[in-house]
């Protein structure tokens, strides 16, 4: 019981002593860029475009710092879904329901999607429509996890906007299942070309942010998991005394409102509150990985934005694929040629 305790507080103070908001903006370690994606790509014709974007998520985070999640989430949603094409911003319409009427989607913040909106209206007016929702959505992400307390880093740009959303099944099949176990997670994202860091560092994502109890209450009723503390547990069921209970918890009991690596000092606490998030400690494979990033925050935002970056360029649409969207809601009316796509960064627009 006292080593136990002991390695819990090593952990705490190595990350404490690594301290947070560290810019990883010129020495990262980068993914390869996918072709029609560029570092500078809105430099010339948006050169305001970051700044517009951090200002304003600054004033929404003043207010309601839960908003980050919220942002960061949507990213994850669009990406994993027939690419980072903007798709699940798309309102449904007559031809059926959106990606944000599909199951694993009706818990992401209707905020985060007017927080979307409101920066496409910002950016539109200072530059034209010229910018897409999709690397709006990039960068959106990007400074919620900065604004929160993690890692900087530059975001490639020059994703154009998808013209179609989802179905419902290709939404479920796409998406990581809360109560997968660690090895279903890997082969999952092996098909978008994941491994099993990548899987458990995108997974960190979880350091802020609310589950609500559907989502976790299979792991207390009728049988309580035995991988999940039992102190925390008894906390779990006085938020959610049965198994349709509706209401929501942190998704890290340390530091819910802070990006940092105690998401990982969880699970080695059996303090994980998804089967997902759990059983990367508990699996042979992804379990030393779960301890480096406890260990070494450094390590774990190095590797997050490794993974981010190259999350964000899954099957992006670019040149004159798709479109711009004058409303991140809906695909536009008329499609025009706006810019001239073959002058990136001078007059053109994951």
């Amino acid at each position: 019981m006292n080593s136990s305790v002991s390695l819990i507080s090593l952990l705490f103070l190595s990350s404490l002593v690594l301290g947070s908001h560290l810019s990883l903006t010129r020495a990262q370690p980068t993914p390869p860029l996918v072709g029609g994606l560029s570092w500078t790509f809105h430099k010339a014709n948006c050169p305001n475009l970051e700044t517009i974007v951090r200002d304003y998520l600054r004033q929404v985070f003043r207010n309601d710092i839960g908003q980050a999640a919220g942002l960061l989430r949507v990213h994850f949603h669009d990406c994993f879904v027939q690419g980072c094409d903007g798709s699940v911003l798309l309102a449904g319409s007559a031809s059926g329901p959106g990606e944000q009427e599909a199951p694993p989607n009706l818990t992401l913040r209707p905020q985060a999607f007017t927080i979307i909106n409101e920066l496409r209206n910002r950016i539109h007016r200072a530059c034209g429509q010229i910018v897409s929702c999709s690397d709006i959505t990039a960068l959106a992400a990007r400074d919620a996890v900065f604004l929160s307390g993690g890692p900087d880093y530059r975001v490639p740009l020059g994703r154009r906007d998808g013209l179609t959303f989802a179905t419902r099944d290709a939404t479920l099949n796409n998406l990581p299942f809360f109560g997968s176990t660690a090895r279903e997670l890997i082969a999952a994202v092996a098909t978008k070309g994941f491994d099993a860091t990548d899987l458990v560092a995108i997974s960190g994502g979880h350091t802020i942010g609310r589950g609500n109890c559907g989502s976790f209450t299979a792991r207390l009723y009728p049988n309580q998991d035995q991988n999940m503390d039992q102190t925390y547990a008894n906390n779990l069921k006085r938020i959610c005394p049965a198994l349709n209970s509706n209401g929501t918890t942190v998704l890290d009991i340390r530091t819910p409102n802070i990006f940092d690596n105690k998401y990982y000092v969880d699970l080695m606490n059996r303090q994980g509150l998804f089967m997902s998030d759990q059983d990367l400690y508990t699996d042979r494979t992804t379990r030393p990985i779960v301890t480096s990033f406890a260990i070494n925050q450094t390590l774990f935002y190095e590797r997050f934005v490794f993974s981010m970056i190259k999350m964000g360029m899954l099957n992006v649409l670019t040149g004159t694929q798709g479109e711009v969207r004058a409303n991140c809601s809906r695909r536009n009316a008329v499609r025009t040629t706006l810019v001239d796509d073959d002058q990136e960064g001078e007059s053109a627009s994951f």
